[in-house]
């Protein structure tokens, strides 16, 4: 620390006789990197940036003044050559330093606690995922995030690209708070017709729509000519101001899609108890057409194929804790027919699904925020993993079922397949298994005189079947055969993160990786049968 102090000094002040106890700073930006330190041993105060004389940004953050927890910081790439006046409300300033990589730039991704197959920022905060879209040949992953902590404050949309869904590359923050709010969850789109003009057919703009958030809850769209590399937010922001009308604050989380039948937007967008309808020809003048109660946050709405039959479709509302309807949707009004189900629990919420997914892929892919905690990072939170959403008729009717991309599997090693084993042969075959940070487990399990049974994993759960109590990890199940004693799952596990699914994407249970001891994979339960048991080692998706 005291050598990084003194090259703070010299970078930020010339020389090491500077008042260290001031709460200005200017500097000439000669570096790709500011970094910062953070102490959770102080309060958070105010900081803002100001370049040639103009305010760029402002937060807040708990500047370490000693000692710092963890280094965040800030890309001033777009800004070299240029003078910045750094502005705190406290002390710490002087160990802040200019460089060409990011404080930890070495351990990172290879911390002991960090997920290798779930998609987690480089520094920070995430929660909701927004605006994921394709776009040639592109996955845009953003997210909610506090670049400054790794605690829930100074909402940004983080940024991250992928070609595969697998393999992450984290870009700069797309939307910053400004005069309108922090910039709460949204989705995005591409004008590929341009009905908003901000781009062209040849060179069709990236629509973000967020919410702008500050004493109240409006509507804002910005928009990409770059891939979403840049962003322009639009002058006459909001487009949507409704708090007045439904005289409540919670007015958030626009979703936004082509209709084609009518040729014109739609948004969905969760108004105080349900998700409202709203319509537009270019995105920016829009009419509100009706509203489904019944919804909290994070709303979406898309059409699938029943059983993949494109002649026979059924349209999916959900809200951000996984329950869903179905019905009919024409465009400005969704009519539920059945419903609410549940398809997925645990510590997923507000996911969101790929809009401007070719049709020659055809499928509905989602990611949620997994909501867990990572020991000794600096970071909090990371992403599910990727999944595959489809309808498919049961004995109950139509459900939403909830599946592992196939894109996964390019990450399986060679592992082990057996079958018609005993819990103890089962358990002989994970033991030399026990040290994998990363791996898949699928299997088939048969109770016989047990009425609960499942697979722990150093003395946690992973899974709990109550048959007496028809619950999977706490949670209600019943199985397609209601008097079957089989029970199939499909386990992943990560260094911190668990993503589970049962009897083929029925159910999708998340959590937290906690183990209490050192017993390794241990299947319980009273006489059963491992009917059929596949282990693989995963590859991470990090250089």
């Amino acid at each position: 620390m005291e050598k990084i102090t003194k090259i703070a000094l010299t970078l930020l002040f010339g020389t090491c006789s500077t008042a260290i106890q001031a709460d200005e700073i200017t500097l000439k930006i000669t570096q790709r990197y500011l970094n910062l330190p953070v102490s959770h041993q102080t309060d958070r105060k105010k900081m803002s940036f100001t370049i040639d004389g103009k305010e760029e940004r402002s937060f807040v953050i708990r500047l370490a003044s000693g000692k710092p927890d963890y280094w965040v910081f800030c890309d001033m790439d777009a800004y070299k050559g240029k003078k910045l006046t750094i502005s705190y409300d406290g002390e710490g300033l002087q160990q802040i330093y200019q460089d060409s990589q990011i404080a930890g730039q070495d351990s990172m991704y290879h911390e002991k606690s960090r997920p290798q197959l779930h998609y987690s920022q480089r520094r920070g905060w995430n929660n909701d995922p927004n605006g994921m879209v394709w776009y040639d040949g592109e996955y845009h992953l953003f997210y909610q995030h506090n670049p400054y902590e790794r605690e829930w404050e100074n909402m940004h949309w983080g940024h991250a690209v992928s070609r595969d869904l697998i393999h992450w590359e984290e870009l700069n923050e797309a939307l910053y708070p400004d005069h309108n709010g922090t910039a709460f969850s949204g989705s995005a789109v591409v004008d590929y017709e341009n009905t908003s003009g901000f781009g062209s057919k040849d060179n069709p703009a990236m629509i973000a729509i967020y919410t702008g958030a500050s004493a109240k809850q409006v509507q804002c769209i910005a928009y990409s000519l770059d891939q979403g590399r840049t962003w322009t937010k639009y002058e006459k922001n909001p487009v949507i101001d409704s708090g007045k009308l439904w005289n409540t604050v919670d007015t958030r989380d626009p979703k936004v899609f082509w209709y084609g039948p009518n040729k014109e937007w739609v948004m969905i967008l969760n108004e105080r108890d349900g998700h409202s309808i709203y319509t537009s020809a270019d995105l920016k003048e829009w009419k509100y057409e009706s509203h489904v109660t019944g919804f909290w946050e994070c709303p979406e709405l898309f059409e699938l194929p029943v059983d993949g039959n494109p002649q026979n479709t059924m349209w999916v509302m959900y809200g951000a804790s996984g329950t869903y309807m179905l019905g009919d949707f024409d465009g400005k009004v969704f009519t539920p027919k059945h419903g609410k189900y549940y398809y997925c629990g645990g510590s997923i919420y507000a996911a969101q699904t790929f809009t401007g997914i070719p049709e020659s892929d055809g499928r509905r892919i989602q990611i949620g925020w997994d909501r867990i905690n990572h020991p000794n990072l600096p970071v909090n939170g990371c992403m599910t993993l990727p999944t595959e959403l489809t309808l498919r008729t049961t004995k109950d009717g139509v459900r939403l079922f909830c599946n592992p991309i196939k894109e996964l599997n390019s990450l399986e090693q060679e592992g082990i397949k057996a079958e018609n084993l005993t819990a103890e042969q089962a358990n002989r075959l994970l033991a030399p298994y026990a040290d994998n940070d990363v791996i898949r487990i699928r299997f088939t399990m048969k109770l016989s005189h047990a009425t609960s049974a499942g697979l722990s994993f150093n003395g946690q759960n992973l899974v709990d079947y109550d048959m007496n109590g028809n619950r999977i990890n706490g949670v209600f199940y019943s199985p397609e055969d209601m008097t079957s004693m089989e029970l199939t799952a499909d386990l992943i596990v990560d260094r911190t993160a668990v993503d589970l699914f049962i009897d083929n994407g029925a159910y999708a249970h998340y959590m937290q990786r906690e183990g209490k001891n050192k017993d390794g994979y241990l299947f319980w339960g009273n006489n059963i049968e491992i009917k059929s048991l596949q282990i693989n080692p995963m590859k991470s998706i990090w250089k």
